[in-house]
């Protein structure tokens, strides 16, 4: 079998640089290793209203589950703030659903899909990425391209084997557990999130709502005390709420990859840690980047020039129109890793009341003043 451009990997980065490539009339392959897109769920589905000005697309009552107007955060010491403003604001997706759809509309667009299909190995010639080793039901075969879009997320094999550095360390990936829960009585349209030491070591909690009382629960840490499964459930024990599904899976927190291509190839998604440091959020981040890379894979093929040195049109495309917000939160991740349960109930209550995206230097400052011990960890802000 022969393609312009085979993507691995069926989730949100993989199927938008499919949808985005297949658009410009390229003959494209997207491989998927599980025999349905959009299962395992993969994360707690927040993402912002610009995920579907990016796709091009309006949201849908077929996947959107709620709307979300704000945040009510929580303190180790339990008080609350309550976060509104356009930063706070944004939807709560079904990801099984969404995710299959946006494999449809590539399908539409004209992507031929594998399914159930693990790729081995990459094609190398003369240096160059030119294809893959796949294994479908049993058998093995080449299936060659003009170039590869490495999309099969956190622990993905592709990138390494063409070369590219995509070592992270522990503390850079953060363990999460998520239930979906019927039963819980909170309000449809307000995001919670739960920090402290003894609840979330190095994360948080969160409580996404999805309406008809069904929410998702979920916890990310970075501790190697005990597992997001025992601080999930430990969390749990108080709510008046039963679980009927749970997952488990790692989010990358470093922020991206030193570099994301090279001959005969493109990274995006998980693979490439296109992560938010902060919030662990990334439907918006790769829709964003696969859309990039979909585009330049296009350009790539059309004017048959696959090498680095076109390549890296991409990467200079991406960091654009992403990469100041993830070298932002990256700086506040590392700032909050040094805050301890103090720092915490002292930076949520000055946050009560307050619009988020409103909060300026001038503002932290005028924590600093109230809150001396936080100078410290707020100057690397300012």
């Amino acid at each position: 079998m022969k393609y312009d451009v085979i993507v691995v990997g069926g989730r949100v980065a993989g199927s938008v640089s499919s949808l985005f490539a297949s658009k410009n009339d390229i003959n494209v392959l997207m491989i998927e290793k599980r025999q349905e897109i959009g299962t395992p769920v993969q994360c707690a589905g927040a993402t912002s209203y610009k995920t579907f000005e990016t796709l091009e697309m309006k949201p849908s009552k077929k996947y959107v589950r709620s709307e979300v107007y704000g945040a009510d955060l929580y303190s180790p010491d339990g008080s609350s703030a309550t976060l509104r403003g356009p930063v706070a604001e944004g939807l709560i997706l079904e990801r099984k659903i969404f995710d299959k759809e946006l494999a449809i509309k590539s399908a539409k667009a004209g992507t031929d899909i594998m399914l159930k299909t693990n790729v081995k190995d990459l094609l190398i010639k003369d240096k160059k990425v030119k294809g893959v080793i796949a294994k479908h039901l049993g058998k093995t075969m080449e299936i060659t391209a003009d170039l590869v879009i490495a999309a099969d997320g956190l622990e993905s094999q592709i990138a390494k084997k063409s070369g590219l550095n995509t070592t992270a360390r522990p503390f850079e990936i953060c363990s999460c557990a998520q239930y979906e829960m019927v039963g819980l009585d909170i309000n449809p349209n307000y995001l919670k999130f739960y920090f402290g030491e003894k609840i979330a070591p190095g994360g948080y909690v969160w409580i996404f709502p999805k309406g008809d009382r069904v929410a998702n629960v979920g916890i990310g840490i970075r501790s190697l005390k005990q597992s997001a499964y025992y601080y999930l459930n430990k969390f749990i024990v108080n709510l008046n709420a039963k679980p009927v599904e749970l997952n488990i899976g790692g989010v990358p927190v470093s922020g991206p990859i030193e570099k994301t291509f090279t001959d005969g190839l493109l990274v995006v998604g998980d693979a490439a840690r296109q992560v938010d440091p902060i919030t662990g959020g990334g439907i918006h981040i790769a829709s964003a980047c696969g859309k990039i890379a979909g585009e330049v894979a296009a350009e790539a093929i059309q004017k048959e020039d696959t090498s680095s040195d076109f390549l890296v049109r991409y990467e200079k495309l991406w960091k654009e129109k992403v990469g100041k917000s993830l070298k932002r939160s990256l700086k506040y991740r590392n700032a909050l890793d040094n805050m301890d349960d103090d720092d915490l109930n002292n930076l949520i209550s000055f946050a009560q009341g307050k619009d988020v995206g409103s909060l300026s230097k001038l503002s932290m400052i005028k924590l600093a003043k109230d809150y001396p011990q936080l100078v410290k960890i707020l100057k690397d802000l300012l």
